[in-house]
């Protein structure tokens, strides 16, 4: 079973924004500014509702039978649709287990609403038993299914209260946690035109969330001492070939 770590970042949908409020001859950096401006006179918090956030950056871990690696689907100039149409199409061809962070309650709403958006088709996400059997009782939309890991949820025991944030639990872990960036910049690096930094950022809070997952399976008793070692050698191995720097930063600082 290959097993599918994401995590997704997302800045203002200004286009949104500029009808919702009647925004029109306003640039996206004063429309964005509304937005948040509006969301914290109303919560006394700038972070906007699901639906209003556009999709940047989706960055993926794939562990198979023979190999682990990280990447950021599409390439920076790929649209928000490209870059949705790239994740449900490998659940579609390859039906991974997928693993995240909080994962429930933002990624997928927010992929859930920009498909709806563009009009993705996904059948084998959607699955629930319908058209495979299989599906019934253990499907990505099931919350105590394990076709979706979300480890924030589960971690928890699924109690708002018990919560955590990853950079919390990677402090924890003595893991890498957030470097050189944290999700309140990303929008501000999208108008810098940093996306590849962005990229890079979603990519180590994936390292991050899979080497989480492996201290999970340890404990659920699904890997032995002796093969959460051996994880963990593969990706400090994964890690010390890569030659972006950032991969090699995420090393320097795994101690």
């Amino acid at each position: 079973m290959h097993s599918l770590v994401f995590d997704i970042e997302t800045v203002p949908d200004t286009e949104l924004g500029r009808r919702m409020h009647g925004l029109d001859g306003l640039d996206d950096a004063q429309v964005a500014q509304i937005m948040l401006t509006r969301r914290r006179q109303d919560t006394g918090g700038e972070f906007l509702p699901l639906e209003q956030q556009k999709v940047v950056a989706i960055s993926v871990g794939l562990r198979t039978r023979e190999s682990f690696r990280v990447w950021s689907l599409g390439e920076t100039p790929s649209s928000e649709r490209e870059l949705i149409e790239r994740f449900f199409d490998g659940i579609e061809r390859f039906t991974p287990d997928l693993v995240s962070w909080n994962g429930s309650g933002f990624d997928l709403p927010v992929l859930h609403y920009r498909s709806l958006l563009h009009g993705i088709p996904a059948p084998r996400y959607w699955e629930t038993g319908d058209g495979d059997p299989a599906f019934r009782y253990n499907n990505y939309l099931g919350r105590f299914h394990w076709r979706h890991t979300d480890l924030m949820d589960v971690l928890s025991g699924y109690q708002n209260r018990g919560r955590a944030g990853l950079a919390s639990i990677a402090t924890l872990l003595s893991l890498p946690g957030k470097l050189g960036m944290s999700g309140e910049q990303v929008w501000e690096n999208y108008r810098a035109g940093d996306l590849e930094g962005i990229r890079n950022y979603c990519e180590t809070d994936v390292l991050n969330t899979y080497l989480i997952y492996l201290r999970f399976q340890l404990i659920r008793g699904l890997l032995g001492p002796a093969q959460y070692e051996e994880e963990i050698v593969r990706i400090r191995g994964y890690l010390a070939e890569q030659t972006k720097p950032h991969f090699a930063q995420f090393l320097a600082a795994w101690q």
